[in-house]
C-alpha cells in the first residue's frame, strides 16, 4: 500500500539500528560463501518466529557487498540474540570462523547504532510503509514533524524561512534532498 501523505516514523524509547552484511570476494569460490547466504535467512526466520527477542524488523539489498538494515527493541537485546548458544546466530558465526577464517574467499561485516529517544528524523513519500515507518508508528509530517530540524528538535541558524508545502507549491528551490536545505525534506 503507497501512501502518498508525507509521513514520517515515531518510536517510543530508544532502539538499536544493526547493519550487517557480506561481501562476495572471490565470487568463484561458491563453496565458501553460499553456506554464509544460506545462514541469514534462517537466522531471520528465527527472529520473526520470537518477537520475544527484540528483533522489530529489516530490509535487505543484494549484490556483491549485500546490506540488511535491522531494527531492533535495544542493543542488549541483540547482543543477547548473538550470544545465544541454542540460537541461530552463534553457530553459525562459530562455523564461517572455522570454514573461511582468515583466507578472505567471503568477508562479513557490521555497524551497530543505539539511539536514543528524539535523536533520529525520517520522511516518507509516496512509499509503503518502510525502515523505521514500517517497524515504528507513521505520523503525518505536519507541526512538529514538518521539517528535519524540528522532527530532531534542534534549531540551526540559518532555520529555513519557506515550509515544504511551499517548497512543494514551486515556490521555492527545494534543495538537494527536496526542502529548502532540510536533510530528508
Amino acid at each position: 500500500m503507497i501512501i502518498t501523505d508525507r509521513m514520517s516514523a515515531r518510536m517510543d524509547g530508544p532502539f538499536c539500528v544493526f547493519l550487517i552484511g557480506m561481501r562476495f570476494n572471490r565470487l568463484w569460490k561458491i563453496h565458501q560463501w553460499l553456506p554464509v547466504t544460506l545462514d541469514m535467512p534462517r537466522m531471520v526466520a528465527e527472529l520473526e518466529r520470537q518477537p520475544e527477542l527484540g528483533f522489530l524488523g529489516g530490509h535487505s539489498w543484494f549484490g556483491r557487498t549485500t546490506i540488511m538494515v535491522q531494527y531492533w527493541r535495544s542493543f542488549e537485546a541483540l547482543t543477547r540474540y548473538a550470544r545465544r548458544s541454542d540460537l541461530q546466530h552463534l553457530p553459525a558465526w562459530t562455523r564461517f570462523r572455522q570454514r573461511v577464517g582468515n583466507r578472505g574467499d567471503v568477508g562479513i561485516w557490521h555497524e551497530t547504532y543505539h539511539v536514543s529517544e528524539g535523536q533520529y528524523e525520517s520522511i516518507y513519500h509516496n512509499m509503503p510503509p518502510f525502515g523505521l515507518g514500517k517497524v515504528g508508528t507513521l505520523v503525518p509530517s505536519i507541526g512538529r514533524h514538518e521539517t528535519a530540524t524540528q522532527r530532531m528538535n534542534v534549531t540551526p541558524a540559518n532555520e529555513p524561512t519557506q515550509s515544504p508545502a511551499d517548497i512543494g507549491e514551486g515556490k521555492g528551490d527545494p534543495g538537494a534532498f527536496g526542502g529548502s536545505g532540510s536533510a530528508g525534506g
